[in-house]
């Protein structure tokens, strides 16, 4: 093999040990995958987790190497005991450093409508959330935190609109409002 060749075809050993240092040396990112679900009048499910204020979307954060879609069905079925199939990302949204916590990368993933069927077997099954209800939009401002209804809201209009909104602390980059807040 020529030396002009690069590294990764001279030397596989070498380029291998070349990208672990740069894995050990580089930023790691939590990432959270939540699930917006409706039901058939257009209302969003939301959850009150017993673990910090405000309402939310069903989900979570992604494990060690887990993707977030499969995050998302995880923690949707250990929260509500629901098994859904996780439609196409809504929204990928980078949150801030914020208190003690580094900054994180949050997905919204369509839940697709439930049918009522679906909503009658849906139960806490996981001591976190201490309830669960469908809420209509106008209605989500109240309960959730300010960034959090952003992402919401953009994650409705992308499910209106048909393409991934990618935001920063819950604002679209495309919009003409500040990222701060």
């Amino acid at each position: 093999m020529s030396s002009d060749a690069p590294l990764y075809e001279r030397d596989p050993e070498a380029w291998n040990a070349y990208l672990a240092e740069g894995n050990a040396r580089q930023a790691r990112k939590r990432v959270g995958a939540d699930v917006l679900i409706r039901d058939e009048r257009g209302w969003v499910l939301l959850v009150d987790p017993a673990y910090k204020p405000n309402w939310d979307l069903p989900g979570g954060m992604a494990e060690s190497n887990e993707p977030p879609a499969a995050a998302a069905r995880r923690e949707v079925k250990e929260e509500l005991g629901l098994d859904l199939e996780i439609g196409p990302a809504l929204v990928v949204d980078w949150v801030p450093p914020h208190g003690p916590w580094d900054d994180s990368l949050m997905f919204i993933f369509d839940g697709g409508v439930l049918e009522a069927g679906q909503i009658a077997d849906l139960q806490i099954v996981d001591s976190e959330l201490q309830n669960f209800r469908f809420t209509a939009p106008a209605e989500m401002a109240g309960m959730l935190r300010p960034y959090v209804l952003r992402r919401v809201q953009a994650a409705l209009a992308t499910l209106r609109g048909g393409i991934t909104t990618y935001c920063e602390n819950g604002y679209s980059v495309t919009s003409p409002r500040s990222h701060q807040g």
